[in-house]
């Protein structure tokens, strides 16, 4: 082992609207060797997520806050670098939630092995990981998809929203994304294979649904909260279904989050809305990675990773989640 010092982002203090750089320390600690049973890995990629800003917070959710103090919690991937873990051994790439860092010693909860011969190290934090996952489960299980429906899907060229288009496409039905700026709903058309893009910063996404979606939607997937889950409310078919994975429009507000005032469309047309929570699906993990290994092998499913270079610019990285400056999958190169 040849490791000496790790450098960790650790949180500081609960951010009050945006994260700030005040909110985050860096410091460095010696690299411990790995005890019985576990592993070291020398992390080469942070996956940057929509959900780390709801981490940060205290209160209540699906997974405990961060608490001050502590390191950032993270979906990292990279090399086992030395073991007292079989499972692990020396010179595997791994997978887990170990946090924004340059090493971690590990025994192996929630860490999982991957094969960088079938598929990028990158890719297992994006389509094979999480963020693949997530869009799998919550539009076939919980968005219960189906050929032939019309799907709408927001934050469409984030890491989520542009694997749930393409699985949509995968299973026949209608696919429309909803995205910020002219290249990105010229990509997910172009080369996604969607049906249709709205540009929601230029144009009526209102009238836009009812052009695109002229029987109504029945599959909202919302990553954004906000008005746009409002106006999508409005567009519903009969029977439609509301998947809730994100709000990423009203995670860094100071004034209240602002809750759908359109609801009643779900008594109108006998829908329903419901959250998702990708964990809930971890026995089923791999039955999803295989589907998706196979569309990715077969090109009918792409990935892309957007990729920034810098362990010390992680503050600054973060933000271009909220600023929706990243196409695809946000990750954090940190070699």
């Amino acid at each position: 082992m040849n490791a000496t010092s790790n450098r960790q982002f650790r949180l500081a203090a609960r951010p009050v609207g945006l994260p700030r750089a005040s909110d985050w320390s860096l410091v460095e600690e010696p690299v411990r060797e790995p005890g019985e049973g576990e592993f070291l890995v020398r992390i080469e990629y942070v996956s940057l997520d929509p959900a780390m800003r709801g981490w940060m917070n205290e209160g209540k959710s699906y997974v405990p806050p961060v608490a001050i103090g502590e390191v950032m919690r993270a979906y990292s991937a990279g090399e086992v670098i030395a073991s007292n873990n079989p499972r692990f051994p020396a010179g595997s790439r791994v997978a887990g939630v170990f946090g924004v860092q340059q090493y971690v010693v590990s025994d192996g909860k929630g860490a999982r092995l991957v094969d960088t011969s079938l598929a990028p190290l990158p890719t297992y934090l994006s389509v094979l990981g999480m963020t693949g996952m997530t869009a799998y489960f919550g539009l076939l299980e919980v968005g219960a998809a189906k050929q032939g429906d019309t799907v709408v899907v927001s934050g469409a060229a984030g890491a989520v929203g542009m694997v749930v288009g393409q699985v949509a496409r995968i299973k026949g039905c209608r696919v429309v994304g909803i995205a910020g700026g002219a290249d990105k709903c010229r990509y997910l058309v172009d080369e996604l294979g969607f049906d249709a893009a709205i540009d929601y910063k230029r144009e009526d996404v209102r009238a836009a649904l009812r052009q695109h979606c002229p029987k109504g939607i029945d599959v909202y997937f919302d990553n954004v909260g906000g008005e746009i889950l409002d106006i999508a409310l409005g567009q519903l078919a009969m029977h439609a279904r509301v998947v809730i994975c994100g709000a990423i429009s009203q995670y860094n507000t100071t004034e209240g989050v602002k809750g759908p005032a359109n609801y009643l469309s779900l008594l109108v047309n006998r829908a329903r809305m419901q959250g998702m929570v990708v964990f809930d699906y971890a026995s089923r993990y791999g039955e999803a990675a295989q589907d998706m290994a196979g569309w990715l092998a077969d090109g009918r499913l792409k990935s892309r990773e957007d990729i920034v270079e810098g362990f010390d610019t992680f503050p600054d990285t973060l933000l271009r989640l909220f600023r929706g400056e990243n196409t695809g999958k946000l990750l954090l190169k940190v070699g």
